[in-house]
C-alpha cells in the first residue's frame, strides 16, 4: 500500500517514500524522451529545458532568452528557476547555469564569465542612515539584510574580516529573491550583483572596495552536444552571460 487515508487527505506510506526516487528518475526521463522527440537532432525547434537559480531566472535570463526565440521563433524553453541543483546526468534539465564549476564527468561546461557582486542600499535608506565607511561601521549601526538558515553572506563577510551573527540581520530568508526585493524596498544594507542595482530600483553601493564574485557556468550533458537546438541554447547563453558579466565591470 502507497497511502492511507488521514483527516486531511492522502498520506504516503513509508514504501512510498522509499520509491519516490525511482518515480522522479522515471519522470525526468520520460520528460526527457519527450523533448528528444520533439525534433530532429539538426533542427532548431523543439523543446530545451533550462535550469539556473532564482534570481537568474527571475532577473537575468529573460531578457537574453528573447533575441534568441525572436530568431528562431519554432524553438521552446522550458525555465527551470530553482535553488535546487538539476540533475543533468538523469536529464533533468538541457542546459543549466550554475554559479559553482559543476564536478560530475560526463558533461559539457564553460565558464562564461565572472559576476561582482557587492553591498547595495536605496538612496532612501542612506539617507536616513549615514554610510558605513568602514567594515566595522556595519554592525550595529546598519540594518543588514542576509539569510535565514545559508551561512555564505556571514562567511563571505567574515573572509573580508568582519565577523556577524544571525542576531546581526535585521531581515532574513534563504530565498535570493526576497533578499533582493528588501534591498530594493529600502529594508537595509544588502549583497546584489552589479547589473542588477541598475534595475528596476537604482541602487548605491556601499563601501565599494569591498567585492564578491561568483563564476557563471552554461553546462550540458556531453551526449547532447550533436543536438542543434540544444547547442544553440548553450552557446546564446555563454555569449549573453560574458556580455552581461563584463558590462557589468566595465559601468562600475
Amino acid at each position: 500500500m502507497l497511502f492511507t487515508r488521514a483527516p486531511n487527505g492522502l498520506v504516503p506510506t513509508e514504501l512510498a517514500l522509499a520509491t519516490l526516487p525511482y518515480a522522479e528518475s522515471i519522470a525526468a526521463s520520460a520528460r526527457a524522451l519527450v523533448r528528444a522527440v520533439s525534433s530532429p537532432t539538426d533542427a532548431d525547434r523543439g523543446t530545451v529545458r533550462v535550469t539556473c537559480s532564482e534570481v537568474v531566472g527571475v532577473e537575468v535570463l529573460p531578457p537574453m532568452l528573447a533575441p534568441l526565440l525572436v530568431a528562431h521563433p519554432r524553438l521552446h524553453i522550458e525555465l527551470v528557476a530553482t535553488n535546487r541543483t538539476e540533475d543533468l546526468l538523469r536529464r533533468d534539465a538541457d542546459v543549466a547555469v550554475r554559479m559553482a564549476e559543476p564536478t560530475q564527468a560526463g558533461l559539457v561546461r564553460r565558464c562564461a564569465g565572472r559576476i561582482e557582486l557587492g553591498l547595495f542600499a536605496t538612496k532612501a535608506y542612506l539617507a536616513a542612515h549615514a554610510a558605513p565607511t568602514s567594515l566595522a561601521g556595519l554592525v550595529p549601526g546598519h540594518a543588514l539584510i542576509g539569510a535565514d538558515g545559508s551561512r555564505a553572506i556571514i562567511d563571505a563577510l567574515a573572509a573580508a574580516g568582519l565577523v556577524t551573527t544571525p542576531r546581526d540581520y535585521a531581515f532574513r530568508s534563504d530565498s535570493d529573491i526576497v533578499k533582493l526585493a528588501a534591498v530594493r524596498a529600502g529594508l537595509g544594507i544588502g549583497v546584489c550583483q552589479l547589473p542588477l542595482s541598475r534595475r528596476p530600483v537604482p541602487l548605491v553601493r556601499v563601501l565599494p572596495a569591498l567585492a564578491f564574485h561568483l563564476d557563471a557556468w552554461v553546462v550540458m550533458h556531453e551526449d547532447l552536444r550533436a543536438v542543434r537546438r540544444v547547442r544553440l541554447v548553450f552557446e546564446h547563453l555563454v555569449a549573453q552571460l560574458g556580455a552581461y558579466a563584463t558590462q557589468a565591470r566595465e559601468r562600475a
